[in-house]
């Protein structure tokens, strides 16, 4: 069963962030299948770099895609972002550094986190871009 499952609900109504997402989605399932299934540590590590390396990169992607449209959102949103990456990373350190119950909590605040900026600020940002990008 997956942590997260992508549906409509979740769209944001612009293609290119809803595609990220998807991915973003698909990572996080990845991992916790990893974690779920007791794999070994560097399996892991590698998963959860790969999901922070990804959500870094849609943040600045989505981040060009404001600033071009001129969204007003942008600074408030980029800040969001820059506190999540804080905190993934923060997290992911303390991982590598022995605490191996870092993942679960990981995982719940990466979902809760995904699923409550993507309804949330996302959704206020995908109808901007759709609005302004005709």
């Amino acid at each position: 069963m997956a942590i997260l499952e992508w549906s409509e609900a979740l769209s944001v109504g612009f293609e290119e962030i809803d595609r990220d997402h998807r991915k973003l989605i698909d990572m996080l399932n990845d991992l916790d299948d990893a974690v779920a299934s007791d794999r070994a540590t560097d399996v892991v590590d590698r998963i959860l770099d790969d999901l922070i390396s990804y959500t870094a990169w849609h943040f600045r992607h989505e981040e060009r895609l404001m600033q071009s449209y001129g969204d007003p959102a942008f600074f408030d949103h980029k800040t969001e972002h820059e506190k999540l990456v804080d905190t993934a990373l923060a997290l992911q350190t303390r991982f590598r550094d022995g605490e191996q119950r870092i993942p679960e909590s990981l995982l719940a605040f990466l979902k809760d986190w995904l699923s409550g900026h993507i309804l949330g600020t996302d959704k206020k940002t995908g109808r901007f871009l759709a609005e302004n990008a005709s």
